[in-house]
């Protein structure tokens, strides 16, 4: 049986050997494929060597093997959106997919099963002999979210990093990039009605090197931001990819780095918000956004251009954070006192309630959904809005019983800056260790939901916080392989987390790593870090024992 990932929902190839070999096949587009087609002949073409030319003629074709491609409609009414169908019998191969996404995905599965050499930028082997089992797969996701949150504000990745992490989560059968934009520690992306956000909020002097508790810096001045054209390109190359990119700015926490751009942002009445640098350490920070109307204006600002760089269709949802948000200064602030009384909220909270729900308010009447960490439960949400829960499942079973969706990001389960395992050389070690067989185990349908809340869980997404992860080696080392047992516990229709076939995912694991190697994925390997991949010295947070079920 070839070692597929994620595990389709059938998989049958014939047990005699059966093979058709692909020597320079010719490739069928039906209509609507083109975009398929097109990736099929620039990666497997990159890698075999193949030109993959349109045939002459309708079918019979002669002697040369033949890819297909075609759209299936049909295949959504009785396997969902985004399924697809492969045959493979010896005169050639045919993808059928619901849709165009399900197309690209039996593209997908079709380069896993020619093997890892199908992966490089080009001919490793010349002369490869190219073949396929004989057999069939008739595959569909579990969840029409499957993401990850990749954190650019902590540590920057440069725009070819996140189209290589946007090609990583699709060959996983991803979908989602939420990427996070902005933080105390940097602001990423040009807004060009206020330049200072990335003159001076995308720079920061210094970096605290390992866990906020370490005496350890690194005094190299870290920064960078993503131009509106990167942008644009980022949600271009995505789409092509059927990966949709959720963009968060945070508000009214996590805010310095805007702060030390523009001071008039931040509460002036209580702190000297013009001596405020764009922050060095990490943690939660009180330096957090005046509750005033010029405030919301400015931001209004930052918004309209944000949805001209995320068109709908691409990125219906905008995340707004909404998380963290102390709120000494406001308790000390007149301002934010007056402000309380004006608005007949409930205190502090019902502060930050007010914000959200102003955003709330102006990006449904743009068509778009705000979605926001589980804080913005507090004081209650507008109904279009979601949440994605990331201190437990509580949240995310509160907000789904109260009608709103839900994306379960529990960090006790699937935050992926947690360590890896126990030993004293996993790197900058945070958290409860989470192993791959326990993310193999995460399940984002708590059976504590009634069943009329379960249709509110859109799916989930694995969430990458880059502190302690200064580049893309890092990233790799703590997101893979996880990821890839991520990828098909919202890809997969598993059994119940204690009944899975653990055994079963990590054999077909060892081809997969395979892939992951010829990708260049700096990933963990069984036996733990290499050398290159261990900072001794380097003071963490591990905190011992099972994470609690919240």
């Amino acid at each position: 049986m070839p070692e597929l990932i994620p595990e389709p929902r059938y998989a049958r190839f014939a047990r005699d050997g059966g093979e058709c070999a692909l020597d320079d096949p010719l490739l069928d587009a039906g209509p609507g494929t083109g975009g398929t087609a097109r990736w099929l002949r620039r990666e497997l073409g990159a890698a075999t060597g193949w030109e993959l030319p349109a045939p002459a003629a309708r079918p019979p074709y002669g002697d040369r093997a033949v890819i297909r491609l075609a759209l299936r409609p049909e295949l959504a009414r009785s396997a969902g959106a985004e399924s697809y169908e492969l045959h493979v019998d010896r005169r050639g191969v045919l993808l059928e997919g619901a849709d165009p996404a399900g197309l690209f995905y039996a593209a997908q599965t079709l380069r896993q099963l020619l093997g890892p050499e199908a992966y490089r930028r080009a001919p490793a082997r010349p002369g490869h002999d190219w073949r396929l089992p004989v057999g069939d797969v008739q595959d569909g996701p579990r969840f029409g979210w499957r993401g990850m949150m990749l954190d650019v504000a902590r540590h920057f990745m440069p725009k070819d990093g996140v189209l290589r992490y946007i090609d990583l989560l699709a060959a996983h059968k991803l979908n989602v990039l939420h990427l996070h934009l902005t933080d105390d520690q940097g602001w990423r992306v040009e807004i060009k009605r206020h330049p200072r956000l990335t003159e001076v909020g995308a720079w920061r002097p210094r970096s605290r090197w390992g866990h906020r508790a370490s005496p350890l810096w690194n005094e190299t001045p870290h920064g960078g931001f993503y131009t509106q054209d990167d942008i644009r390109e980022i949600v271009a190359y995505a789409a092509e990819r059927h990966v949709r990119v959720v963009p968060e700015i945070d508000v009214p926490g996590h805010s310095q780095a805007a702060i030390a751009a523009y001071p008039e942002l931040g509460n002036t009445d209580v702190v000297d918000t013009g001596a405020l640098e764009v922050w060095d350490d990490w943690g939660i920070n009180e330096n957090v956004l005046a509750p005033t109307e010029a405030v919301l204006r400015f931001y209004e600002g930052v918004f309209e251009e944000l949805l001209e760089l995320f068109p709908a269709e691409v990125s219906p949802f905008v995340h707004v954070g909404g998380d963290e948000c102390p709120k000494e200064q406001w308790r000390a602030s007149p301002l934010a006192q007056e402000r309380i009384r004006e608005l007949g909220v409930d205190g502090e909270d019902g502060l930050q309630s007010w914000f959200i729900r102003h955003f709330d308010g102006w990006l449904a009447q743009r068509g778009r959904r705000l979605i926001g960490w589980d804080e913005i439960l507090e004081g209650g949400l507008a109904p279009g809005a979601a949440v994605s829960s990331w201190r437990g499942y509580a949240g995310g079973i509160a907000a789904a019983e109260a009608g709103h969706d839900v994306v379960m990001c529990p960090e006790q389960q699937v935050y992926l800056d947690h360590r890896q395992a126990g030993g004293a050389d996993e790197p900058v070690p945070i958290g409860y260790v989470r192993t791959l067989e326990d993310v193999y185990r995460f399940e984002p349908v708590p059976p504590k939901l009634s069943p009329g809340a379960v249709s509110h869980v859109l799916g989930a997404q694995a969430n990458v916080w880059t502190e302690v992860m200064e580049n893309q080696g890092r990233v790799d080392y703590q997101v893979f392989p996880r990821l890839v047992a991520f990828a098909e516990v919202v890809w997969s229709r598993l059994p119940e987390p204690g009944e899975r076939d653990y055994a079963g995912f990590e054999a077909r694991m060892g081809a997969h790593r395979r892939r992951l190697d010829v990708l260049g994925v700096d990933h963990r390997r069984p036996g733990g870090p290499l050398p290159w991949q261990r900072r001794p010295g380097v003071l963490g947070r591990p905190i011992e024992g099972e994470p609690p079920n919240v």
